[in-house]
């Protein structure tokens, strides 16, 4: 099978990439981690206004582009090359697909359009601790006749603190593990909700804890049935698992990107350090992982693209994304601590990108399930 790119997703990319060389730069994200927000509001209307990627694969009904979860990932890719501060994430990744895949009509009807518009979202379901499915909710409702009475803690929640509106997941009280889970969506600027920002070692990317204290809810706010959520989350998190994964293959190519460039100015007994064999090794090594993950990653989107639209390979999409995952989380680390090993040390100072790499690199290897939990999770999946 041949896999690649057609003209106008080549055309997508290489727009994006030109785009965020010019708008994402270092001294934009240095600017973005020092702000309470964690982004550049203006970067980020310009990027719904003009660039128009948290559109691209909403469907055309509700105002949205059309396109496919390849042409999503091939601008992900992007924003991880050029380590992009944005609720982007958050917003398309994580929310838009919770509505595609669960959300009721007419809450895509009211709720997309203004998402295009540039309103952000989020997701929060983790209520601590290092398992991120259906398992991990401890957040709890109840039936308060017409209403619903919300209670729990949610944590690392990207981009919690700014969000525009949230998308919870709950169990019913008394119940456990896959039973009783449902969604709903609210405004963020709610009564019974208590947002805070979580210190993080990657200031790039933000999170955040949500606190719900009797937080009451219109049964509008439900998305799909009571208590028959699970496969949704799950459906949700997979998708959003190949989205970072895309972001980390970005980032590794940047990393490989920049310190090449580094060797090659950087001079020592007479010579460019980038012809001494030893550095030729490493980048080659470093190269044969961007590959790989780029494969992966590649593959783990067309998954997504039948997993959306019902399509015969749906039902892999769980053991593609956990495959991705896994290994660009690896890989993405490695090239990151290689990149700065390269640089004599300096990497870790102020003064180079380099360390902003390395931070990500870490931060989104654990985000979503770090490499171990994604291995046990494909070893379930083949001996099931």
């Amino acid at each position: 099978m041949e896999f690649a790119f057609t003209q106008e997703q080549e055309m997508i990319r290489d727009t994006a990439a030109s785009f965020l060389k010019d708008a994402s730069t270092s001294a934009a994200i240095r600017s973005a981690m020092a702000s309470d927000l964690g982004y550049s509001p203006e970067l980020w209307q310009r990027i719904c206004s003009e660039m128009y990627w948290q559109a691209l694969h909403i469907p055309e009904q509700y105002g949205g582009m059309g396109l496919g979860y390849v042409e999503l990932v091939a601008v992900l890719e992007q924003m991880g090359r050029y380590l992009l501060c944005s609720p982007y994430l958050a917003t398309v990744a994580m929310a838009t697909n919770a509505l595609l895949i669960a959300g009721s009509d007419s809450q895509k009807s009211e709720i997309l359009p203004q998402l295009i518009e540039g309103k952000t979202a989020t997701l929060a379901f983790n209520c601590g601790g290092n398992v991120w499915n259906a398992n991990a909710i401890n957040a709890s409702y109840r039936h308060d006749g017409n209403d619903l009475i919300l209670n729990g803690e949610y944590r690392y929640v990207l981009d919690g603190h700014s969000a525009d509106y949230l998308i919870l997941a709950a169990r019913e009280e008394g119940s456990s593990g896959d039973d009783g889970i449902s969604l709903f969506v609210c405004e963020a600027e709610n009564d019974g909700i208590q947002r805070s920002l979580l210190p993080t070692m990657d200031q790039s990317r933000r999170q955040a804890s949500i606190q719900l204290n009797n937080l009451r809810l219109s049964k509008q706010t439900l998305m799909g049935e009571f208590a028959t959520a699970a496969k949704s989350l799950a459906k949700i998190l997979d998708l959003a698992t190949i989205a970072l994964a895309a972001e980390q293959a970005g980032g590794m190519q940047q990393v490989l990107d920049i310190t090449v460039d580094y060797t090659k100015a950087r001079n020592q007994f007479g010579r460019s350090i980038a012809g001494f064999q030893a550095i030729k090794h490493k980048a080659a090594d470093m190269m044969l992982r961007n590959e790989v993950a780029r494969s992966a990653v590649y593959y783990a989107a067309c998954i997504a693209d039948d997993a959306l639209s019902s399509g015969p390979l749906a039902d892999e999409l769980a053991e593609a994304a956990s495959i991705a995952k896994s290994y660009c989380s690896e890989a993405y680390f490695k090239n990151a601590g290689e990149a700065l090993q390269m640089h004599g040390g300096v990497g870790f100072t102020w003064e180079y990108d380099v360390h902003l790499y390395f931070k990500r690199a870490k931060a989104s290897e654990h985000l979503l399930g770090n490499s171990s939990y994604h291995r046990e999770r494909v070893a379930g999946v083949l001996l099931d």
